[in-house]
């Protein structure tokens, strides 16, 4: 188990024994990994087995997955095993990845026992909402989307002014503004008309007030806080992804040609991973943890500098703050 978070179970039960003084703190555990990409890495077994172990110890509440673990398939079918082992409640986010090898929408939600590509449900006084931002802009798009339709924008607002707890959102494109190369954008296209909605939310209703929404996606390490509402990118647990431009063969020409994904990206010598508490006592604590790049670094090969800040092999231990008022 990772020695950052053994000692971060220490530090829960103390502080939920605190925290027990106060019936009206509510306090929650997540285990969260993101963009696992099962059939890129030849070490993936290893990876989510280290992640479900140490939940396992660590006993969040839930686990939660941001998107892009997998595809259906024999040969994947011992990692979504690993995955339902975990021994409490599970979620996983649709990402833009699960639906490649011509799987659908349908096929990637029927594999995971999932009822629909969004839904909600509620745990120690939060309520969660998981969004698919893979809905078409228009009806005869193409290839990988990124947006929020409307039907599940009625249904978010349905579910926003239903809820009698304070809220956390889940999606594996981002809402807020996790910065990327020129010219890409990696939230979803609606991101800011998503924004107002949970704003006016949050002044209409504090007590129901969205929290913070966390994401997957870009493959980096970033937090932001927009007008009150946190928005968390969870790195990847894997690798930052590249591109062509930047190849480089890391773990052999065996591996390399059996795995033909890996040699465009900057893969992290040990999995990324990390428990988050939310509490209304007005904190959001993430774990860290830190690792190092297999090989070339991407400032090695010139990615782009200004990434610097958000592109490294880690998930940062944060405290971050809100109010509830």
């Amino acid at each position: 188990m990772n020695v950052r978070i053994f000692y971060y179970c220490v530090f829960a039960v103390i502080l939920s024994s605190i925290h027990g003084c106060d019936p009206g703190v509510k306090t929650v555990r997540i285990g969260m990994c993101s963009d696992v990409h099962l059939p890129t890495m030849h070490d993936s077994k290893r990876r989510i087995l280290s992640f479900i172990d140490s939940m396992n110890i660590a006993k969040p509440d839930f686990i939660i997955e941001l998107g892009d673990f997998g595809i259906p398939g024999e040969e994947y079918k011992p990692f979504f095993d690993i995955w339902n082992s975990f021994k409490g409640p599970r979620y996983h986010v649709i990402g833009n990845h699960e639906m490649d090898g011509g799987t659908s929408l349908r096929e990637a939600v029927s594999y995971r026992k999932m009822e629909n590509s969004y839904y909600s449900f509620t745990q120690n006084g939060f309520h969660f909402l998981v969004l698919d931002g893979n809905d078409k802009e228009f009806p005869d798009q193409k290839g990988y989307r990124s947006f929020i339709g409307e039907d599940q924008l009625i249904w978010l607002q349905n579910q926003l002014a239903g809820s009698e707890f304070p809220m956390v959102i889940f999606s594996h494109q981002g809402i807020g503004s996790d910065p990327g190369i020129p010219g890409e954008r990696y939230s979803v296209k609606n991101a800011g008309e998503i924004r107002e909605i949970f704003e006016s939310h949050n002044r209409a209703h504090p007590e129901t007030k969205i929290i913070a929404c966390f994401n997957g996606h870009t493959h980096h390490d970033f937090a932001e806080q927009i007008n009150g509402i946190w928005y968390i990118t969870i790195n990847s647990m894997a690798y930052k992804w590249l591109g062509e431009e930047y190849a480089s063969v890391r773990y052999g020409d065996e591996v390399d040609k059996k795995y033909k994904w890996i040699k465009y990206t900057a893969p992290y010598k040990d999995p990324l991973y990390t428990v988050v508490e939310i509490s209304t006592a007005g904190y959001i604590r993430i774990t860290g943890k830190h690792t190092s790049y297999e090989g070339f670094s991407p400032w090695d090969l010139g990615y782009p500098e200004h990434l610097k800040e958000y592109v490294k092999p880690q998930i940062t231990g944060r405290l971050l703050k809100f109010n509830m008022d």
